[in-house]
């Protein structure tokens, strides 16, 4: 009786322990990985405003330096959603079926820009025949500058093309290397307030220069509520942001280690939002999908329509 009496014993702990870690494991939260990078400071706006406070879930952060392994890790399923440039998410998209975009952000156009050196007599696109301009292939640094010839009415080769990565361009152009540099910002107000050199034209009226807010296709399936709550706090930081600047740019420039002139020259202006997949959103992204192409970046036509997950549009909308 007493080996009997013993043996149910056990089996009621073993019982209650599996109970027990069944209730811990259902009590675990979700937990959301994003990806960020330094040029839309996502991590640092979430923080700073607090806007996570109170959120059903964790959220682990991924920060990357360039869009190729940010997509990377998206495609594999490392990091549910990623915060990354158009071209990058179109890269992404054209190979692997495991990419959606579910949102988009948009700063002021003035954050993409052709910048010439301070002495430079060059007044538009035509004055840079024969010069040379920096460029990466499929970058919006490339984009803005073949649609700035054509809207100019300019052939490609006016130009002479010189593919360097951002940073060697940084340096090139007060060397006088090149002599034009289009790009992106923090790049545009470093090279405006610490070299003097002079913004040519924006993207405006040129490019969309739109970003993506992407997701891993599994990801919206299984964690929907969570990346949708998350958005909604993204859009709350936002406003955050925008109405205490200068305590943002402040603050950034402190995490990366970034001069806080530059941060305030260039957050002061760029206003990012968070925004839904709409019809603009969708045909600004096919016009740089069908550019890709053209420039035999992608090597495929791609129908952007069927990459768009519009299903947290509301929230984004609000």
């Amino acid at each position: 009786m007493n080996k009997l009496n013993k043996i149910l014993r056990a089996l009621l702990l073993a019982g209650a322990g599996l109970l027990l870690n069944s209730a811990v494991q259902a009590a675990d939260p979700v937990v959301l990985r994003i990806g960020d990078q330094n040029y839309y400071n996502i991590r640092a706006s979430v923080e700073l405003s607090k806007a996570l406070e109170g959120a059903p879930y964790k959220v682990e952060w991924a920060p990357f330096q360039a869009a190729a392994p940010l997509a990377e890790a998206l495609e594999a399923g490392a990091i549910d959603i990623g915060f990354l440039g158009d071209s990058g998410f179109l890269f992404l998209a054209a190979k692997s079926p495991n990419a959606k975009l579910i949102g988009i952000t948009r700063q002021n156009p003035k954050t993409v820009a052709l910048l010439v050196p301070k002495n430079s007599s060059a007044k538009t696109i035509a004055d840079l025949k024969g010069k040379k301009v920096a460029y990466w292939p499929g970058a919006w640094s490339q984009q803005l500058t073949l649609g700035a010839l054509d809207k100019a009415g300019l052939p490609a080769n006016h130009v002479d093309f010189v593919k360097l990565m951002p940073l060697d361009a940084a340096n090139a152009l007060p060397g006088g290397s090149i002599d034009a540099f289009p790009v992106w910002e923090p790049y545009i107000s470093q090279q405006v307030l610490k070299n003097g050199a002079r913004v040519l034209f924006t993207a405006e009226g040129i490019i969309p220069a739109q970003s993506a807010i992407a997701a891993n296709a599994a990801s919206v399936a299984s964690k929907h509520a969570a990346i949708e709550d998350f958005l909604g706090r993204l859009k709350k930081a936002r406003a955050w942001v925008e109405a205490n600047i200068d305590t943002y740019a402040d603050a950034w420039a402190t995490r990366a280690a970034l001069d806080r002139d530059v941060s305030r020259h260039w957050l002061g202006q760029a206003k990012l939002t968070v925004l839904p997949v709409d019809a603009k959103a969708t045909a600004d992204l096919q016009v740089t999908a069908d550019f890709l192409v053209k420039e035999k970046v992608l090597p495929t036509a791609l129908d952007v329509k069927k990459v768009v997950d519009t299903s947290f549009s509301s929230v984004l909308a609000r």
